[in-house]
């Protein structure tokens, strides 16, 4: 393996919307996530809403008209 090339992995907390945080290895450090797996629909078995720039309205608007 060559020396110098790889970047330098650092102890960073990853904290999510909900609330819930915890400590990885990464390149990166601190980060902010909107899901993990405390609070993701699969795991949680909750349904979650993320609508992300308008997406779910562009969808209904998109598709109202083909279903009159």
């Amino acid at each position: 393996m060559k020396q110098g090339i790889h970047p330098e992995n650092k102890l960073g907390r990853v904290t999510c919307a909900c609330g819930h945080s915890f400590e990885v290895y990464s390149t990166l450090g601190d980060q902010r996530i909107d899901i993990c797996s405390v609070c993701h629909p699969f795991f949680s078995g909750k349904q979650k809403l993320v609508d992300t720039a308008g997406r779910i309205e562009k969808f209904k608007a998109k598709y109202a008209k083909l279903a009159r």
